[in-house]
């Protein structure tokens, strides 16, 4: 598989061609693997689980509410100067616990970077409003007793899901900007989208498939 990375006019380019279709310091730090863009977004043959953007040493910065606990987190650099900065990534551990336990889970990095790609394609800063992110056993088997939309083996176990709703933006608009990814699971239920970095899937109003999360 060949992979290059976007320039910033072809990333600019697809985000106004996504939006038109679909409707509308003291830091301490730790080295990245090596990661890429995928040669083609979109394209059904590649299932990336890395998007880092066009240039590795572009800060990213991503901004959470969490319904649940009422904690923000605002303009978080989780990936600094082409590395993951380690203070951030425990703040968003945190804030992504799973307030029924209060227990953290280290949060799946390409899940951050996959958040990153959703938030450039629907050209928001908007924060993510999180519904759920980790979710240990003991609450998913609650859940999964409760609700035929709670997968027992969910990815919300592993730290690799969030369910999400973002400010000035459909469901149907956030549903279709992960889909255009190709990056992994992709719900769509009635007050939030879910997301996931597992195999490529899909589910709710409008998908060729089932799946729950």
């Amino acid at each position: 598989m060949i992979f290059k990375r976007l320039t910033q006019a072809h990333t600019h380019v697809n985000r106004r061609h996504f939006l038109k279709l679909s409707g509308s310091l003291s830091l301490s730090l730790v080295a990245a693997p090596s990661l890429f863009i995928p040669k083609a977004i979109g394209n059904p043959n590649i299932k990336p689980q890395n998007l880092l953007p066009a240039s590795q040493e572009q800060d990213l910065l991503l901004s959470f509410y969490n319904r649940h606990t009422g904690e923000s987190l605002k303009k978080c650099a989780f990936w600094m100067k082409g590395e993951y900065n380690t203070t951030a990534l425990d703040e968003i551990n945190h804030l992504f616990r799973d307030h029924r336990t209060q227990t953290t889970h280290e949060i799946d990095r390409n899940l951050l970077h996959l958040l990153h790609n959703i938030q450039k394609q629907l050209d928001t800063n908007e924060p993510f409003h999180l519904i759920s992110g980790y979710r240990s056993p003991k609450s998913n088997k609650m859940l999964n007793e409760k609700s035929c939309g709670v997968a027992k083996n969910s990815q919300h176990i592993y730290g690799k899901a969030a369910d999400i709703y973002v400010p000035g933006r459909t469901l149907k608009q956030v549903q279709a900007a992960a889909k255009f990814l190709q990056a992994g699971g992709v719900g769509r239920y009635s007050e939030f989208v879910h997301v996931d970095t597992g195999r490529v899937r899909y589910w709710g109003k409008r998908s060729d498939q089932t799946g729950n999360s």
